[in-house]
């Protein structure tokens, strides 16, 4: 506040300067009526004028009305002017006639032009080194830590509100019990570990676990970003992290949270160009006050990455980061107990079993879980009911994976037939492999930059994956395709990310998971990758031309095999097919139960059925046929739009699924 006075003071004293004397201006000078001199003679020789007071060049007077004038008199009238016009009215007694010598300026009113203008250049003077000290105060600050301690008049989080992460937790909570409690492990010959590293995926609870250390341990706690040590000007960084732990030792014993340490951690002497001399100085200067010459005494180091393959080998062995904690995927017991934390302040309805949804949520991470319950609470909203039913839940799940439904785009007839069989083609061939997820809902409605897709719920946490499942998946994942060429007899753009990702998949098997019979048990090519810019340019294969080759056509052999094998299912059972299609045409959604009574309805422990409907089925081939061509020919167009009362009945049970593009659990 003080700051904003002195700067609002510093214009408005000149400001008032200068009202002053303009006021002051104002009332010297009298209110008076100008003449001419030709006025002025008129009136004289009319003796319409009673008083003249001549003060140097102008003369002011009194008219009969007792109304003041004044006049100017050039210097050619001015001497001659008493003797023609005044002297005998003067001398008659007609006129009264006196002289005044010239008014003087007081002596503080010619002063304050000056003193107005030394007042201006002073005030631009203090601004000046106002401006130069406030920008030197800055430049000094550049070196100073942006650690910020952690203060306990906000919402305090203690390792209770952090569900799941049972083993995580008590890696940490160890350490908070050294610093309230270190004599029982002194007394063993313990020490405290200098640094904890988190490492995991994004959205598994880095951050948030630590900070429920900082609400659990009662000693001081700084935090930081790693971004916040690099600036553009070189050695600001290593300034930062010598202030950061002169800081810490004042609040010795404390804790100090690097968030994000893969901003100034990463490995040096990487990429093109050698690495960033910056960031090196910042490193090895956080290298040295974390374990170097002197000593940090009762300071511990804790940070956080998604990346610990590119930080520096350096900043990973014990003595600076002594502990590692692996922060992954919660399992299905995790996600209900985090499923229950988020839940704690909303209205669910009877049908919700929170251990049903977590079944459901393979591959979430505690960010996508909360994530879920927010837009079922807004779904719920969206629809006018006071509780979260099960069905807004499983529409909530469908929408983080998959994206909005869009039901009012515009799609091409013949683009809703293609759609339907692609779709029945993954859902066909998945169910007919005994190494694969059931079938939980299939949709031709468009979601994201999807125009359809099948979602899958597994049955089980898995942590690895055979031969035989990675060769179902490829079958599945060509279903689609298949399917398109068996019936259409032609095929789309649509399977371009089925194809992409099966690709992948029979890359891995072959170069990494060492499941090609003709290459053996053996990785070609590294995983190790260049962190800077020329990553691509800097990466080199350990294998020769030939082996390159011998690579590609294992991939191309067994991708083939896979395409060729869905293709044959399709084929045995193209009534199904037919009849999943139709049915998607007529319900645009499916459920797990509805698409089971469509596909027994003409298979039977994966065997061929021939039922009696077979005739009609062949026939709704030939008919689909015909109305290809016809919608083909004259471009109709048919808005997918979803009745507004149906809407609970598209959605009975929709699993919260595995879109076949974004299936997080693949």
């Amino acid at each position: 506040m003080n700051r904003v006075f002195k700067g609002a003071g510093l214009y408005l004293i000149p400001l008032l300067a200068l009202a002053i004397y303009l006021l002051a201006r104002g009332q010297s000078l009298p209110e008076t009526t100008q003449m001419t001199v030709t006025e002025l003679v008129e009136q004289l020789d009319t003796g319409e004028i009673k008083q003249i007071t001549s003060t140097g060049p102008t003369v002011q007077g009194v008219n009969q009305k007792d109304e003041t004038f004044e006049v100017f008199l050039p210097d050619e009238i001015r001497v001659e002017f008493y003797d023609t016009y005044l002297k005998d009215k003067v001398e008659s007694g007609e006129l009264a006639y006196a002289g005044k010598p010239v008014p003087q300026t007081p002596w503080y009113l010619e002063l304050l032009p000056t003193f107005f203008v030394l007042l201006l250049l002073g005030g631009f003077w203090f601004l000046f080194m106002s401006q130069s000290q406030g920008g030197s105060n800055r430049v000094m600050s550049f070196g100073k830590s942006k650690a910020r301690l952690h203060r306990e008049d906000g919402e305090v989080i203690t390792f209770d509100m952090v569900a799941g992460l049972k083993e995580e937790k008590e890696e940490l909570k160890e350490i908070v019990d050294f610093l309230q409690d270190p004599r029982k492990y002194i007394e063993l010959g313990a020490r405290i570990p200098k640094g904890v590293l988190l490492v995991g995926p994004p959205g598994t609870g880095k951050t948030y676990l630590s900070k429920a250390v900082a609400g659990e341990a009662k000693v001081p706690f700084f935090s930081i970003s790693g971004s916040d040590f690099v600036e553009m000007f070189v050695g600001v960084g290593a300034s930062r992290v010598r202030d950061l732990f002169s800081e810490a030792k004042k609040k010795s014993p404390c804790i100090v949270f690097i968030d994000e340490i893969d901003a100034i951690g990463r490995r040096r002497g990487a990429g093109l160009g050698g690495g960033h001399d910056e960031r090196e100085q910042t490193l090895n200067q956080l290298l040295v006050e974390m374990d170097g010459f002197g000593t940090n005494e009762g300071i511990i180091i804790m940070a956080a990455t998604n990346r610990p393959d590119i930080l520096d080998p350096a900043i990973l062995r014990p003595g600076r980061f002594d502990r590692q904690v692996t922060v992954g995927l919660p399992d299905v017991r995790g996600r209900e107990e985090i499923l229950g934390v988020h839940t704690k302040n909303k209205k669910l309805d009877d049908d919700v079993n929170l251990r049903e949804i977590a079944k459901r949520t393979a591959g979430f991470t505690p960010a996508d879980i909360e994530n879920l319950t927010n837009e079922a609470a807004l779904l719920t909203a969206r629809h006018n009911l006071t509780k979260i039913p099960r069905w807004i839940f499983e529409e909530a799940a469908i929408k983080v994976v998959a994206g909005p439904e869009k039901k009012s785009q515009v799609v091409i007839e013949k683009e809703r037939v293609l759609t339907a069989y692609h779709e029945a083609g993954h859902a066909i061939v998945s169910s007919l492999l005994p190494d694969t997820d059931p079938v939980h809902m299939i949709t031709i409605i468009p979601r994201g930059g999807a125009g359809g897709f099948t979602a899958y719920i597994p049955e089980e946490e898995r942590n690895y994956m055979t031969k035989r499942q990675m060769e179902h998946r490829l079958i599945t994942l060509l279903g689609g395709r298949a399917a398109e060429a068996t019936v259409l007899d032609d095929i789309s753009t649509g399977a371009s990310n089925d194809i992409e990702r099966a690709t992948k998949i029979a890359r891995s098997m072959v170069t990494h998971y060492g499941m090609s019979d003709k290459l053996g048990p053996m990785t070609y090519g590294q995983d190790d990758e260049e962190v800077f810019m020329g990553r691509d340019f800097g990466r080199t294969r350990n294998y020769s031309e030939e082996v390159a080759a011998e690579i590609d056509k294992e991939m191309k052999r067994i991708i083939n095999d896979a395409y060729e094998t869905a293709v044959g299912l399709l084929e045995r059972h193209k009534p199904a097919l037919h009849g999943i299609a139709k049915a998607l045409l007529e319900k645009e959604t499916l459920n797990d139960d509805e698409f089971r009574e469509v596909f027994e309805k003409y298979t039977r422990d994966g065997v061929e059925v021939v039922p009696e409907e077979l005739e009609k089925v062949q026939e709704m081939e030939t008919n689909i046929q015909t109305e290809l061509g016809k919608a083909e020919t004259e471009g109709e167009e048919t808005i997918v739009e979803a009745d507004e009362s149906d809407e609970a009945s598209q959605h009975p049970d929709p699993a919260p699924a595995e879109d076949e593009d974004t299936n997080p659990n693949k």
